[in-house]
Order: C-alpha cells, then sequence, then structure tokens
C-alpha cells in the first residue's frame, strides 16, 4: 500500500525498559503512515519523547520532526551523561537545572530540596497542570508515569525507573550531572523556597522559648517566611544528607 511504509526500529540502553520483552535489544520491522514523524513512531512504541537524546536515521542524525521512508533504519538512544555534550547532535538544548514533581514523589521532592535543588511540588498537582507548569516555567517533569511524559508540551523530563527514595535520586543526579550544585540546607523543605540568614531578633518571637535560649542562628524562606535553626535535628538531618550523596555516588564533602 502506497500510504504504508515499513521501518527499521533499534532502541539502546535503559530505553528498553519501555518496549514488550520480544523487542528488546533488537533490530524491529514496524509498519506506519507514510506521513508519520518518527516522534509519533518512537512514542506509539511506548518509550517518551523527554527520555530519547538522539536518533540516527541511516546513520544520520535527524529531529524529532523527521517524516519515516519505506526501509528506513531508526537507531533511538537515551539522554546521555558523562561525554561533551558538544560532540552530539541533541534533539534539544540541556535541560535546566529544576524541577517539578508529580502527585506520587512527594518524598523524592522533600529529599531533592534538602539537597539545595528548586523542585515544585504539591500532591494535588493533576498531570495536566504538572506539564502547563512545567511548559510555562521551563522545568524538567519528574515522574515514574509514562504517559505523563508522551504529552507534546512537555519538553524536559524524566522518567523514574527507581522505586526506592534514595536510588530515584541518584537517577536523577547522575542523569542531571548535578553533584557539584548540591547546596545541602539551601531551601525550605515546605514551599521550596530560598533560605536567607536572618539576626536572631528578627525572628525570635516567632521561635519556641527553648530554641531562643540554646540557638544563635537563624534562617528564614524567602517565600513563606517559614523559620530554621540549626536544633539538635541537624546532626539526624546531615546523616540524611550523607545518605542520599552515598547512594549516589558522591562523598559527603563533594
Amino acid at each position: 500500500m502506497d500510504d504504508v511504509v515499513t521501518a527499521y526500529f533499534r532502541f539502546y540502553a535503559e530505553l528498553n525498559n519501555f518496549l514488550p520483552p520480544a523487542q528488546r535489544q533488537r533490530r524491529v520491522a514496524h509498519t506506519c503512515s507514510r506521513d508519520a514523524s518518527v516522534k509519533h513512531m518512537i512514542e506509539a512504541l511506548g518509550v517518551p519523547h523527554t527520555e530519547v537524546d538522539l536518533i540516527l536515521v541511516d546513520g544520520a542524525p535527524v529531529d524529532f520532526s523527521h517524516r519515516l521512508h519505506d526501509r528506513e533504519s531508526v537507531s533511538v538512544y537515551p539522554c546521555f551523561t558523562g561525554i561533551d555534550a558538544a560532540t552530539l547532535p541533541r534533539l534539544r538544548p540541556l535541560p535546566p537545572e529544576r524541577f517539578i514533581a508529580d502527585a506520587h514523589l512527594g518524598q523524592l521532592a522533600k529529599n531533592l530540596r534538602m539537597l539545595g535543588f528548586d523542585v515544585l511540588y504539591r500532591n494535588d498537582y493533576s498531570d495536566a497542570a504538572v506539564a502547563r507548569i512545567s511548559a510555562e516555567e521551563n522545568r524538567i517533569v519528574l515522574t515514574r508515569d509514562r504517559d505523563l511524559l508522551i504529552r507534546k508540551d512537555i519538553v524536559y523530563g524524566c522518567y523514574l525507573h527507581a522505586i526506592s527514595c534514595d536510588a530515584q535520586i541518584a537517577e536523577v543526579i547522575g542523569r542531571f550531572d548535578l553533584a557539584p550544585l548540591v547546596r545541602a540546607f539551601s531551601r525550605c523543605l515546605n514551599c521550596n523556597g530560598v533560605l536567607r540568614t536572618v539576626e536572631k531578633t528578627a525572628v525570635e518571637h516567632r521561635v519556641p522559648h527553648h530554641s531562643r535560649q540554646f540557638y544563635e542562628r537563624f534562617y528564614e524562606c524567602e517565600d513563606c517566611a517559614q523559620v530554621y535553626w540549626e536544633g539538635s535535628h541537624v546532626e539526624r538531618m546531615r546523616r540524611r544528607v550523607a545518605q542520599m550523596l552515598g547512594a549516589a555516588g558522591i562523598s559527603a564533602g563533594g
């Protein structure tokens, strides 16, 4: 039929996790309409476009808008880390270092904030709200929902293959090369605002009496005005930070 073509697809590395077992790690023929874009076919096969960093058609790089022709060979690669980005014909610019987590990832959002990363989160975010905010504010969507990442208005996203929170943190830090950007205890755990040092006299009326007696260093969130101080809980939080960084392969001092 003139309106149908057959293209041969091969997906690499973790992209195979989105495919049926019989289609993994091999070249597989797929039929599609003659005017189908390579992006449409990649997502029709189950791989969100946010997880793809390089597409080669018959060995030459193409973008998502490429229209497929009969008998073309399509090689699809995941997001690369640990190599010189300038040598790759990436499908999109390097992403911002700002995130929005879907409604199921509250613990991840809180822990990333503890490490100093800008992560929006609310437990009542709808998928539509996550996609809209991501597009409006140029944020990377963090999710385990493949269907969410297929929304066309989402440019940057990260499908989390890991289940445990520490493994997810390691996945995010590794994928976006965030290790040099860790600034623990620089953000509000409640609202994501930036913390600033404040004089004790400016906030002591909002601090419990025993804390006013024993502590001198205080911080205030620039957005919600939550007051923080280095109480007995800080040592526990430092151990938590060391645990998260260790899981990501980063020394606590690095």
